[in-house]
């Protein structure tokens, strides 16, 4: 049995969260967010949302990432400091 999209990027959401934890800290601002946009239910994306000074090289690190897991990326840069990686996969 094959996994539903939703539930392979959930898997790799819990990866990325995992791998990236340091930016992830519970009681500060997240310079990392997680977030699975599912209202295509068919095509759900996985966004990361990097917010931090330099926001680029550690987006490049996610990216990385999630491409070597088998997903599929485009990025929306909004500043210097917000840019958000999409990731999908079939």
């Amino acid at each position: 049995m094959t996994k539903e999209p939703i539930e392979v990027l959930d898997d790799l959401a819990d990866q990325v969260a995992d791998e990236f934890e340091v930016y992830r800290q519970p009681d500060e601002f997240k310079d990392v967010s997680l977030v699975i946009e599912n209202s295509d239910e068919e095509h759900p994306t996985l966004i990361v949302h990097v917010d931090r000074e330099d926001a680029e090289s550690l987006a490049d690190r996610i990216d990385e990432f999630l491409r070597e897991h088998g997903a599929r990326t485009e990025r929306e840069r909004h500043s210097a400091t917000d840019v958000r990686v999409l990731a999908t996969v079939d």
